[in-house]
């Protein structure tokens, strides 16, 4: 045997079957509540419809970086006659541009999903899965419920589960079968342990939760927080406060990274109350240890920035330190503070330096 056939013979034994080699590495995005106020529909109605060009170009190289981004939708797809606040119907070329954007994945349970009540919600289910947009948080009724909980999907060879739960819905009920994941520990805590069954190597809990325009946790959202970090989750990501909250790299179960935000604020939406303006995303980065195990290694935050329209031009999202806007330089002032006071092991994203552009 020549000197190479003997180390293949040796080498070759050791190396694993090709099925079983999985990626390393893997980045996830979080996104914050994607709003749709009157301001906004006006803006982008056309003769033939409504447009959101030029919405999301600054962000979206950033966005597409993502193996997998996931996107509060916080409004209902209820059809005519569109409107905004407080009893939110988006357009329907709404999702689409979201998705053109780079978001793979949409959270619905929030407290305006019963908006047009159980006729909105299953038209928002029937409308998302039309346009193949996957989805988690409400569903028809509970044999659907039970047919697509736990959802597991595959970001670049790392199965997630994706988990999403509201605190409410503005105290409109359903009223007929239709199905919100409300936050219940019980029903928690079995969809985490489906989800592990299922084959989850990791979960993201995403919840709505908290008090509208606080920079600082309430009382119950660390009281929740520490028991779904015993409960063995992953990250826990969290929206409703329409303005930015604490991160923080805590430890779990057996000494386990945990990705706790605790509001990413807005993502995009027409509110012009302080702090509202802008919001954060968070890219997350997932690795496996020496065993193959999957864990979150890192996580690191961008700020963003909505512009009204201006000389024809639609709302546009972009990078928070690129805006010329006043209200952008107050916004990173009093978010950036809050992170540098508060943030535990979640600094700002350099990659977003490179991927963002005017």
């Amino acid at each position: 045997m020549t000197f190479l056939a003997n180390l293949l013979t040796f080498i070759l034994p050791l190396v694993p079957e090709i099925g079983d080699i999985r990626p390393s590495s893997a980045e996830m995005l979080f996104a914050g509540d994607a709003m749709m106020h009157d301001g906004q529909i006006n803006a982008a109605k056309r003769a033939d419809g409504y447009s959101f060009e030029g919405y999301f170009d600054a962000i979206r190289p950033y966005v597409e970086s993502a193996d997998y981004a996931v996107v509060n939708f916080e409004a209902s797809l209820g059809g005519k006659p569109y409107r905004g606040y407080p009893c939110f119907s988006a357009p329907d070329e709404y999702p689409r541009a979201l998705t053109d954007a780079g978001f793979d994945f949409f959270l619905l349970a929030n407290n305006h999903i019963l908006d047009r009540s159980d006729r909105g919600l299953h038209r928002t289910i029937t409308l998302l899965d039309s346009l193949n947009i996957p989805h988690s948080g409400i569903y028809h009724d509970a044999a659907a419920r039970d047919s697509l909980v736990p959802s597991v999907v595959d970001v670049n060879g790392f199965k997630v589960g994706m988990l999403n739960y509201t605190y409410g819905t503005n105290g409109i009920t359903v009223r007929g079968n239709a199905v919100v994941n409300y936050i219940d520990l019980d029903r928690i805590k079995a969809d985490i342990d489906a989800s592990r069954k299922a084959g989850a190597e990791l979960i993201a809990l995403c919840i709505h939760w908290g008090d509208e325009y606080k920079l600082l946790p309430n009382a119950s959202q660390r009281e929740l927080a520490d028991k779904l970090t015993a409960l063995d989750v992953d990250m826990i990501i969290g929206g409703h406060p329409h303005v930015i909250q604490p991160m923080e790299m805590r430890r779990g179960p057996a000494g386990k990274p945990v990705l706790l935000v605790y509001s990413l604020g807005n993502f995009i939406s027409n509110m012009k109350t302080d702090n509202t303006r802008g919001g954060a995303m968070v890219r997350v980065n997932l690795e496996r240890d020496s065993a193959g195990d999957a864990r979150v290694g890192s996580a690191a935050y961008s700020l963003v920035f909505t512009e009204p329209p201006s000389q024809g031009r639609n709302y546009r999202l972009v990078p928070a330190h690129e805006s010329a806007n006043p209200k952008a330089a107050l916004f990173r002032k009093n978010a950036e503070a809050i992170f540098e006071k508060h943030n535990r092991g979640v600094s700002a994203d350099s990659l977003f330096l490179l991927y963002s552009r005017p």
